[in-house]
């Protein structure tokens, strides 16, 4: 690591074999794991927590205090997963009040220009692609993609395996395994191209397909829907997932295109 035009704290716990470019600022209250590169111009600041052998790449900005009117200024931390890259101008909010902390799992690429907000919690193997932003307190859950430009509301949470269209402006709660788009956003399929890359049988492609065709399709209410489902359909790590995030939604799902 070398040090020189750079402003790197006393305090800062660095891991072995990490590379620190030029021209960075990294603050006291923070940690970053061993085989991390941070790249030129990068700012991490208090409450980083950076695991092992990620990429930040120039002009992100990490753990930054909270774009939220009622922070008072309270400790809390932005938590970034092994093996995640961070591309150019990446902005990550650490979190409130709320829950003290933003959360952003292993393995996931976060592409130019994203914002993650306070209080999100973004799970492995997710991929937000440039221009996307994630509003406070949003949940994703593990394998989401989120396309270019997508705008996602406070409190959305996005089912895992799910894919989001590009320029979506996400104000309800997307499923899991699922493809969203349109305007306004809704159901338009089983995200089965992201399920096949994930060894999905085509077995199990298709029983998604008949619990979505049920829940969408069939011009019945969500409860009547999730009564069929229940009844109809076997149980499974799949089905019961659906029904879990259906029945927990707090903003409601997505409608059916």
């Amino acid at each position: 690591m070398n040090q020189k035009f750079n402003q790197i704290h006393a305090d800062a716990q660095i891991g072995e074999n990490v590379i620190i470019e030029p021209f960075t600022t990294v603050a006291g209250d923070v940690s970053i794991g061993e085989g991390t590169w941070i790249g030129p111009n990068v700012t991490i600041m208090d409450g980083a927590r950076i695991g092992k052998n990620c990429r930040v790449f120039p002009g992100a900005v990490i753990s930054a205090i909270p774009q939220d009117m009622k922070f008072e200024g309270e400790k809390s931390t932005t938590e970034i997963g092994d093996n995640t890259t961070i591309r150019e101008f990446v902005t990550v909010n650490r979190g409130t009040k709320a829950s003290y902390k933003t959360m952003i799992g292993k393995n996931c690429l976060l592409m130019a220009y994203v914002h993650i907000a306070h209080d999100c919690v973004v799970g492995n193997n997710c991929i937000i692609v440039s221009y996307a932003g994630l509003a406070g307190e949003v949940v994703l859950h593990d394998w989401v993609t989120v396309s270019a430009c997508s705008l996602v509301h406070q409190f959305v949470h996005i089912g895992n395996h799910a894919f989001i269209g590009g320029a979506a402006r996400v104000r309800k709660d997307v499923p899991p395994y699922i493809k969203a788009d349109r305007d306004p956003l809704s159901y338009v399929g089983i995200n089965s191209i992201g399920l096949k890359r994930r060894n999905f049988s085509d077995e199990k492609i298709s029983e998604l397909h008949e619990i979505y065709r049920t829940l969408y399709m069939k011009k019945m209410n969500i409860a009547q829907s999730l009564e069929i489902i229940e009844r109809e359909f076997p149980s499974s790590e799949e089905r019961n997932t659906i029904i879990s995030f259906v029945k927990n939604s707090s903003r409601g799902i997505i409608k059916g295109y």
